[in-house]
């Protein structure tokens, strides 16, 4: 132990400081050769003005696999941090090109919807990162208003408020779209989730979200219960857009312009595994929404 003299303190000071050692060091002290094991130097302070404790140094011995762990954690925190950096470093020079490319040289068409939004649709799509519907159709800034969320679900109005049907509420009343298409997807986890789900409720969120699904998951069940799971997955992931075009109805102010001819509600389905995607028209004036009937549906079309 050693000890060290105070200086001059103004009020109490109690600290603890650790001084690593990391390497290792051999020497000839008066003969043979010493070699130091790695030591982890502790410096103890406790000083108080009116008692004049000294401060303390105290070193204990640690075994060198802990310091090296240490060290090893510390640069793998910086690997992260320098990765994460360059993420963002190429995130940076993604924007200053579309700045560059896409609004400089666009500049009166993003001055325009800098004063105000007007776009012909409103898309309901998937979160899953594959899914991308301004890049799968091409959609430019200011053409789609959208709203991403886990299985590409849209809540019956009596489902209460959630983010969704707020962004129904904005995109139908108050920028007038056009057209409301719901894109469904191949391989989808939050449907495949919804399959999945046990008659035991649970308290996750993910339950609590998917559930909206369960009626395109009871007919799954029926249609294509002999089919194996995969398929059955694949054919609900349709199945489920159906569902979402007749809750979409049930909100009194959709239907109202659909019976209307002003907005239109479309259904849609990307299979990002041979890029295809399938599109079709809800039949509103040919529509029969009993328990067991189909929906009726126009203008189906296949892109491949």
């Amino acid at each position: 132990m050693a000890t060290l003299l105070p200086s001059s303190f103004t009020k109490n000071f109690n600290s603890s400081i650790d001084y690593p050692i990391t390497s290792f060091q051999t020497f000839a002290i008066f003969g043979p050769k010493l070699k130091t094991e790695q030591t982890h130097f502790r410096l103890s302070t406790s000083f108080n003005v009116r008692t004049g404790s000294p401060l303390e140094l105290k070193a204990m011995k640690e075994p060198p696999g802990l310091t090296q762990k240490l060290d090893k954690n510390r640069l793998d925190r910086l690997a992260e941090s320098e990765n994460g950096c360059d993420l963002f470093e190429d995130l940076k020079h993604r924007f200053l090109r579309f700045k560059k490319h896409k609004f400089e040289e666009n500049l009166g068409h993003f001055q325009n919807l800098a004063e105000g939004q007007a776009p012909k649709f409103m898309i309901i799509a998937c979160a899953d990162s594959r899914v991308c519907p301004s890049v799968i159709l091409g959609f430019q800034p200011g053409e789609a208003f959208m709203v991403r969320n886990v299985a590409n679900l849209v809540p019956p109005f009596e489902s209460g408020p959630s983010e969704t049907n707020a962004a129904l509420e904005f995109a139908v009343n108050s920028l007038k779209v056009e057209n409301i298409l719901v894109i469904g997807h191949s391989r989808c986890g939050g449907i495949r989730a919804l399959m999945s789900m046990q008659d035991e409720v649970d308290s996750s969120f993910i339950r609590s979200w998917v559930i909206v699904g369960k009626n395109a998951r009871l007919n799954t069940k029926s249609a294509a219960s002999h089919l194996g799971f995969d398929q059955q997955c694949r054919h609900c992931e349709k199945e489920s857009v159906d569902h979402s075009l007749v809750n979409l109805l049930t909100y009194p102010w959709i239907e109202q312009k659909v019976a209307k001819g002003e907005l239109s509600v479309h259904g849609g389905y990307y299979d990002f595994v041979d890029c295809t995607f399938e599109k079709w028209t809800l039949d509103y004036k040919g529509s029969n929404f009993g328990k067991n009937s189909r929906l009726p549906v126009k203008n189906r079309f296949y892109w491949c």
